[in-house]
């Protein structure tokens, strides 16, 4: 079963802040998504309070110096949610707005469908499923045995890509070099590309592999802020690799697409993603 969490106090005003950040990660993924006429809008809404929080309050990262051999790494896995993550950059002030709107999925552009490392940002590729964590454990090899460095690798993966073997093959030598410096995230969101996934929100299950395998895993309401800063507190102190599993809903934070089929990888319609972004309190640019 999922290990229990103790619980940590958080000032009101922080979790207001990180909230409204998530809200705008959200109408960002819809807006870019819709100008380009394409990407995952649903995959990237259902991480983004996970990804409030971690890049808010958890990520260690000098924006200034990519190249800081210091820095945290953060590896998207599921590299379709290439939205999110982009607007996490507009964010933190290294992508601006007019780049997100008029450069997503175009031609030429740096902000590709999945992200790549032609951005200084972006350690490794991730296309395929299944990619991302093999070579984040890698990353977390170097830090912990080659360069001896203090960063901590964090992993965004989709639950989908839980059923590919080189995921739980890159589990299984995380827990053999007891890799305390990566914690991957899995967006436990019941739906992939042509329906439900083989797990849904049995995280339960989910667990029990995870530890079989010699990682710890910690169960966490996706959408809880406050339970999200506090588990990911607690993986920060492990002493071994840890998976923390969040359930979630794809297309969380709009009614329209919430929890709903049929929206992988499909960008809203203009007056669909007018109404959706007013849903979430309109543009912001934190």
């Amino acid at each position: 079963m999922a290990t229990p969490v103790s619980e940590i106090a958080i000032d009101p005003a922080d979790l207001d802040q990180i909230r409204e950040l998530a809200r705008q990660l959200r109408v960002d993924s819809i807006r870019a998504t819709t100008s380009a006429g394409s990407g995952h809008p649903t995959s990237s809404m259902s991480a983004a309070d996970v990804l409030a929080v971690l890049v808010g309050r958890h990520l260690r990262y000098d924006w200034d110096r990519p190249d800081d051999p210091a820095n945290d790494h953060l590896v998207f896995s599921k590299g379709h949610a290439s939205p999110l993550l982009y607007a996490v950059f507009k964010a933190v002030g290294v992508v601006s707005d007019h780049e997100l709107m008029t450069g997503y999925r175009r031609y030429g552009q740096r902000l590709q469908g999945h992200p790549t490392p032609v951005l200084p940002w972006v350690d490794v590729a991730t296309g395929s499923l299944g990619q991302g964590l093999p070579d984040a454990v890698g990353v977390a090899l170097a830090g912990r045995f080659l360069d001896r460095l203090p960063y901590r690798v964090w992993v965004l993966c989709g639950d989908s890509e839980m059923t590919e073997g080189s995921i739980w093959e890159a589990l299984d030598k995380a827990s053999y070099y007891q890799l305390s410096n990566l914690t991957a995230i899995v967006d436990v969101n019941r739906l992939g590309q042509r329906g439900p996934t083989e797990l849904g929100w049995d995280l339960d299950t989910y667990a029990r592999r995870v530890e079989a395998f010699g990682c710890r895993a910690l169960a966490v309401d996706g959408h809880d802020v406050a339970a999200v800063d506090e588990v990911l507190t607690e993986a920060s102190g492990s002493d071994r690799p840890v998976v923390v599993l969040a359930r979630t809903r794809k297309g969380e934070g709009f009614s329209g697409t919430a929890d709903a089929e049929g929206w992988h990888g499909r960008p809203l319609p203009a007056d669909l993603a007018e109404r959706a972004v007013a849903e979430l309190g309109g543009e912001r640019h934190l």
